[in-house]
């Protein structure tokens, strides 16, 4: 399993933004600034048909369990579902909620000790999309110009951040993900989720919308 060379090369394209289509916006709104993520996140008006895993979840890193904990306490005051309670495991420490929208969120960090208090800090927010063929999906995505910054194989991509967006891209295995996050990994219908891209528009070889940010 080889790991590829991390680049500082500038990206043709990147992941600009991130818009989740949600049936209120407005009570999503208020969900997303009491969680404490909504400058990350845009949000659109949708009646799309989706059930079962739309194929993605977005992440947050943070420095220790406590800061964990007051980003989980926070989603699930505001109203969220817990898929999986905040614990140890062999990688840290991390948490997984579904927002009212849908959008499923971990929460986690590396460190598995709580050697400070809750900063209510992010020091990372990354959109893990789940896909079949991760190493055709990464192909696709380096032809349309993206830069990989780190790939397990066919296990996990990560792409490196553009100077416009705030939230990093990453490719896992959809099955793998599903099971990471405690769901089961049938889905119908939409993603619920766009991309804005630096460039052009398009979609994926998994269906996930891409449309020039604005």
């Amino acid at each position: 399993m080889a790991m590829a060379t991390t680049t500082s090369a500038a990206a043709h394209m990147s992941l600009a933004s991130v818009t989740l289509e949600v049936a209120d916006p407005e009570a999503a709104r208020r969900f997303y600034s009491a969680f404490g993520v909504d400058t990350y996140i845009r949000l659109r008006a949708s009646e799309a048909h989706s059930t079962g895993f739309r194929g993605f979840t977005l992440g947050l890193t943070v420095s220790g369990p406590a800061t964990v904990d007051g980003f989980f306490g926070a989603a699930v005051d505001a109203g969220a579902t817990v898929l999986k309670p905040a614990a140890k495991s062999l990688w840290g420490y991390s948490g997984v909620v579904q927002a009212p929208d849908g959008t499923i969120w971990k929460i986690a960090t590396s460190a598995k000790k709580d050697t400070g208090p809750d900063t209510r800090e992010i020091d990372e927010v990354v959109l893990l999309l789940g896909v079949e063929a991760v190493k055709a999906t990464k192909q696709f995505y380096v032809g349309r110009g993206l830069t990989v910054a780190k790939s397990f194989g066919g296990k996990y991509v990560e792409f490196a951040p553009g100077r416009s967006g705030s939230v990093k891209l990453a490719l896992y295995k959809r099955r793998a993900l599903a099971k990471d996050l405690g769901v089961p990994a049938d889905g119908t219908g939409s993603h619920r989720i766009v991309l804005g891209s630096t460039a052009d528009a398009f979609t994926d070889l998994d269906g996930f919308v891409w449309e020039a940010a604005a």
